[in-house]
């Protein structure tokens, strides 16, 4: 059985019997510790430099975890009379750095060694988003990432996804594969109707350039799924 994250502010002190901030907490029980067995709420309060273990804990309770707090406007922030301005920021940042590592799991050059690794790395950039966004994952003719982009934004139906800047895209690039997708911001990655129609349009239109569409993924509240496990592609 994995053991429970512990904490370990207010369980420390200095010399002089005084309570140890959560940063010093964390050095001082460096020796028999990892991080991976420190509690959120003790790592959170060492990000934000806040003293108050309680506070942080709080925070993760009210927003319902740390990818929703660290994902929450300046206003729902502003809103919470705890976190000050300094501290949004921080957090605002913390998300911005999960994005950034996000991006360096699939590196230029690197081929894609399984769906599910395109999936995980897809679910990361687009499951929080507020809004649909429409992706693109160009690939060379060994599978290798050459480029991730975000196309378009809003509702993504044949409306709003135009053919030729995909292709356009792909071309540029001079990818010879390309996997599409696409966030439900609902949570629900279920196709629609709508998804599988476009889906065919892209898929007809890649290929009159010799461009083969392996799959489109849509991404929901922590997973996906898969047009071409489907057997929609």
């Amino acid at each position: 059985m994995a053991e429970k994250p512990r904490s370990v502010v207010g369980q420390l002190s200095d010399e002089r019997g005084a309570a140890l901030k959560p940063s010093q907490a964390l050095v001082a029980d460096a020796q028999h510790a990892t991080l991976r067995t420190v509690a959120t709420a003790t790592l959170l309060a060492v990000v934000m430099n806040e003293p108050s273990e309680a506070a942080t804990a709080a925070l993760l309770s009210r927003f319902g975890g740390l990818r929703r707090l660290c994902r929450a406007g300046r206003q729902q922030l502003k809103d919470c009379s705890a976190v000050t301005d300094r501290q949004a920021g921080i957090l605002a940042a913390l998300a911005e750095l999960f994005d950034r590592f996000a991006a360096e799991t699939l590196p230029a050059g690197q081929a894609l060694q399984s769906p599910a690794d395109t999936c995980e790395f897809l679910t990361v950039r687009l499951r929080d988003k507020p809004f649909e966004v429409f992706c693109c994952l160009y690939l060379d003719n060994r599978h290798r990432v050459i480029r991730f982009e975000e196309l378009f934004r809003g509702t993504i139906d044949g409306a709003s996804v135009y053919p030729r800047e995909v292709v356009r895209a792909a071309l540029a690039v001079n990818a010879a594969a390309v996997i599409l997708a696409h966030n439900h911001p609902s949570g629900l990655p279920e196709p629609s109707k709508a998804d599988q129609e476009l889906t065919v349009r892209l898929r007809n239109a890649l290929g009159l350039i010799d461009i083969r569409l392996l799959d489109h993924i849509v991404v929901g509240d922590g997973h996906c799924v898969s047009m071409a496990d489907r057997g929609l592609i």
